[in-house]
């Protein structure tokens, strides 16, 4: 049996451990949201910085989507070489590179080209960073034997709230985003070496029955896994069309001051980690598919209301987006762990596609937004939930396992 840092469950695990891995895995998923929202929160900032038009903003969020998109393939491998506590850590060591030299080559360099290898670097770090925690989150879900993965991206969320009213701050203040940016992601950094101490367990990175490669090679071919990927691609375009381009939306679409735009920004976050906070009981009492039936319906009809709705029906939408996207891509990560044994190849494959709206969703919004206007291009969210919708079986929970004949 493999071992990480000489950590390793396979059975039911001490309950003080599960409970000190847990918090950890709380912190690591709010130090995670903290360092993404840094940087969104400056996206106005950074565009008018560097003078983009809404398609070249959308090319240089295109960088970091891509730098995601190629860790995430690689992270479940990266976790099984290094363990899940080191994973971590890179990911955050290297996010800290990605954004903070991003932010100097906004600041001092004037240029967009630098800028987009830091975000490729970021990207990258997060992504690997991103999937470590999701699988750790799932173990610890696991050993409780009850859904808690929402309240992890709740937690998640709640970084990057504190995070984007740092920034909204930041932005009023004048601060510059070549000192901003560096400084978060150095405190965050050191915030992640501590927290990573309380991992007392970590997640299997393969079956004794099934190597991972095998695994990763056939989740591809099921059907569910694939089915469960396209909710989580929906699920995370309708978040990531929100971070990308929400305050920027406010601030062209609105004709509001760039605060202002963060601060819509901070209000869908809000209300996304309120969502998160409330779901657990909501799955739990009424299922997966109808509370994300539901939910997904409301992120459609908030989104209506931001580029329909006047300044303060606006805001409203805003709330509603967030409360209504709050749990697609944490009930796809559960889904695809539903098997433990498989949780590994599975979540690969979700995270996978998932992410792949993020690198369909800035070029397309931005291309949109060049010829429609911003606010006018987050109408795509709607049609993108239809899709969703159609795929929502998919995540049903299992069957409980018959119980033996005597």
């Amino acid at each position: 049996m493999r071992t990480d840092e000489g950590t390793q469950q396979r059975s039911a695990a001490d309950p003080t451990d599960v409970a000190v891995t847990s918090r950890a895995v709380y912190a690591t998923f709010a130090l995670n949201g903290a360092a993404f929202a840094t940087w969104a929160s400056r996206i106005p900032d950074v565009k008018a910085g560097l003078g983009l038009s809404s398609q070249q903003l959308g090319l240089l969020l295109l960088a970091m989507s891509l730098g995601a998109v190629v860790g995430l393939p690689l992270s479940g491998r990266i976790a099984a070489a290094l363990g899940v506590r080191r994973a971590v850590l890179l990911g955050a060591s290297a996010a800290t590179v990605g954004v903070g030299g991003a932010g100097l080559a906004v600041a001092l360099l004037e240029s967009a080209p630098v800028a987009a290898v830091g975000m490729f670097i970021a990207g990258l770090a997060i992504g690997i960073w991103d999937v470590a925690m999701n699988l750790e989150g799932a173990h610890v879900e696991h050993q409780l034997g009850r859904s808690i993965m929402p309240r992890y991206h709740a937690a998640f969320s709640g970084g990057t709230v504190l995070s984007a009213l740092i920034g909204a701050g930041a932005s009023a203040a004048g601060v510059s985003v070549g000192v901003h940016l560096p400084v978060m992601l150095v405190l965050i950094l050191g915030a992640m070496l501590l927290t990573s101490r309380g991992f007392r367990l970590v997640a299997s990175a393969d079956t004794d029955d099934e190597p991972e490669d095998a695994a990763g090679r056939s989740a591809w071919r099921e059907p569910r896994t694939l089915l469960i990927g396209l909710v989580t691609l929906v699920a995370a375009f309708t978040e990531g069309t929100a971070n990308d381009w929400l305050s920027v939306a406010f601030v062209e679409g609105h004709e509001l001051p760039s605060w202002a735009g963060v601060l819509a920004f901070a209000v869908f976050l809000t209300a996304m980690t309120l969502g998160r906070l409330a779901g657990t009981a909501l799955l739990d009492r009424h299922g997966r598919v109808p509370v994300l039936r539901v939910m997904f319906v409301a992120a459609a009809a908030g989104s209506l209301l931001v580029v329909f709705g006047g300044t303060p029906l606006a805001y409203a939408g805003a709330a509603v987006w967030g409360v209504g996207v709050a749990l697609g891509f944490p009930v796809g990560m559960s889904a695809a762990s539903d098997d433990p044994r498989r949780a590994h190849a599975r979540m690969s494959v979700v995270a996978t596609i998932g992410y792949t709206a993020f690198i369909a969703g800035p070029p397309l919004l931005g291309f949109l937004g060049e010829h429609v206007g911003v606010l006018h291009a987050l109408l795509a969210v709607g049609a993108g939930i239809l899709l969703a919708l159609a795929c929502l079986p998919a995540v049903r929970e299992p069957e409980p396992a018959a119980a033996p004949t005597p």
